[in-house]
């Protein structure tokens, strides 16, 4: 069976999860440079990853909760994007996660931009994001497609034993620039 591939950009394929990306998705996510601003812990066991992939493998893209996608370079998992459609089907929150070395290549901004084109394409009014305030990389790319800054939450988050504070961030669809 062919996988259900949702996305093509000039150096992406984002896709369905599938079996297959369990190893994969169970490395990058063990990282602790990845997992600091997430709120799951380093490392993320094999069988936990194969409960997640098995989940995402199967979930519907469209229905209201969380959607999470695959993102292939090279025919590799580097990483994933994530979208949770709010139940009134015209507002959706938005999370990535990129292994390191495949960090500061342009490829979270493609692979988002592709998502970002796919989720307002089926009539959402509105995307949300927030980071930890810290993440300044994570920030930086939000604002890099257009997202505006809307708020800051102080020690709004108790995250791995310390209270962080958030930073907020939305994008409307009329602002959206379809590339």
């Amino acid at each position: 069976m062919a996988t259900e591939v949702f996305a093509t950009t000039e150096r992406l394929v984002v896709r369905r999860f599938e079996p297959a990306d369990v190893a994969a998705f169970a490395a990058y996510r063990s990282e602790p440079a990845v997992a600091r601003y997430q709120v799951w812990s380093a490392p993320v066991p094999v069988a936990d990853a194969r409960h997640l992939v098995t989940e995402f493998a199967t979930a519907a893209e469209q229905e209201p909760g969380w959607f999470q996608y695959a993102v292939e370079a090279g025919g590799v998992l580097v990483g994933d994007v994530a979208i949770c459609r709010h139940d009134n089907g015209m507002q959706a929150e938005l999370g990535f996660t990129l292994a390191t070395a495949h960090q500061g290549r342009g490829y979270a901004t493609e692979a988002v931009r592709s998502v970002l084109d796919r989720v307002f394409a089926t009539g959402v009014r509105r995307v949300s994001a927030e980071c930890d305030a810290r993440n300044t990389a994570s920030a930086r790319l939000l604002e890099r497609l257009g997202f505006q800054r809307e708020g800051l939450r102080r020690e709004h988050s108790w995250l791995k034993g310390e209270w962080t504070d958030d930073l907020l961030f939305g994008l409307l669809a009329r602002e959206w620039r379809v590339s």
